[in-house]
C-alpha cells in the first residue's frame, strides 16, 4: 500500500488548495467589481476627492426640477469618452478640462431626450462660456444627418453638435454604473470628476437647474 502523506506534505497541499481557491475568488470579484480597473482605475481616484466635497456642498441645490440629481458620494473620474464634433473631428472629454461640464447623452429615438434638448440649449445660452459648457453627445447609430436635422428643426442654436455613432460612450458610462437608460446626464468638475448624475430628463432651463450649475461653477 502506498504510504500516507506526511504531515508537512498535507500542509503544503492544503496551502495550494487555499491559494487556488483564493485566486478563484479574486478573479470572481474582479469580474464583478473590477470595472474601475478595466477602465483606468476611475473609481477611488484621489484627485477626485475634492469633487466629493464639492458635491456635498451642492446637495442642498439638488431639489425641485433637479431633485433627481444624485450627488457624488465617492471619488469617480469619468472615462475619457471619445466622440466627434459636427465636422467629424475626433474629441475626448480631455478637450474640456478646465471647465465645469454638464455631459448629456441623447438620441432622436429617445422621446424624453427630444423634449429635454431645448432646456439644455437654454442652459448653454445662459451659462455657457469659458467656465461652463453643456456637452450633449448624440448616440444615434444609423443616419448621421437625422440628429442634425432634428436639432435644426426645433431651433437649437447654442449647443455645439457632438456625436458618437458607435454609442461606445454609453457603454463606457454603463460599465462604471452611470448609464441605465436615456437620457443620461452627468455634472463634472473642471478635472473631469463626477459631481452628480441623473438618469432621465430634467428641466435644465429651470431656476433650480441654473442655481445648481452656478453653485458648481463658483467653487
Amino acid at each position: 500500500m502506498p504510504e500516507s502523506p506526511q504531515p508537512s506534505t498535507n500542509k503544503r497541499y492544503l496551502a495550494m488548495v487555499l491559494a487556488g481557491a483564493g485566486a478563484g475568488v479574486a478573479v470572481g470579484l474582479a469580474a464583478v467589481y473590477g470595472v474601475s480597473t478595466l477602465t483606468g482605475n476611475v473609481r477611488g481616484d484621489t484627485a477626485c476627492r475634492p469633487a466629493v466635497e464639492l458635491a456635498r456642498k451642492l446637495a442642498p441645490w439638488a431639489h425641485g426640477e433637479v431633485a433627481a440629481v444624485n450627488v457624488a458620494k465617492s471619488p469617480l473620474r469619468v472615462p475619457d469618452l471619445a466622440f466627434q464634433d459636427a465636422s467629424g473631428k475626433p474629441l475626448t472629454l480631455q478637450n474640456f478640462r478646465g471647465r465645469t461640464v454638464l455631459l448629456n447623452l441623447w438620441a432622436t429615438w429617445c422621446v424624453p431626450c427630444r423634449k429635454e434638448m431645448p432646456t439644455l440649449d437654454a442652459l448653454e445660452d445662459k451659462l455657457g462660456g469659458p467656465d461652463f459648457q453643456v456637452v450633449a453627445i448624440n448616440i444615434d447609430t444609423r443616419d448621421p444627418q437625422k440628429p442634425k436635422t432634428f436639432l435644426k428643426d426645433i431651433g437649437i442654436k447654442k449647443l455645439a453638435y457632438y456625436a458618437d455613432p458607435t454609442a461606445h460612450t454609453f457603454q463606457d458610462l454603463k460599465e462604471i454604473g452611470r448609464a441605465f437608460g436615456m437620457p443620461t446626464t452627468m455634472l463634472l468638475n473642471r478635472q473631469g470628476c463626477e459631481l452628480g448624475t441623473i438618469a432621465g430628463p430634467a428641466d435644465w432651463a429651470s431656476g433650480d437647474a441654473v442655481k445648481l450649475i452656478q453653485a458648481a461653477i463658483k467653487e
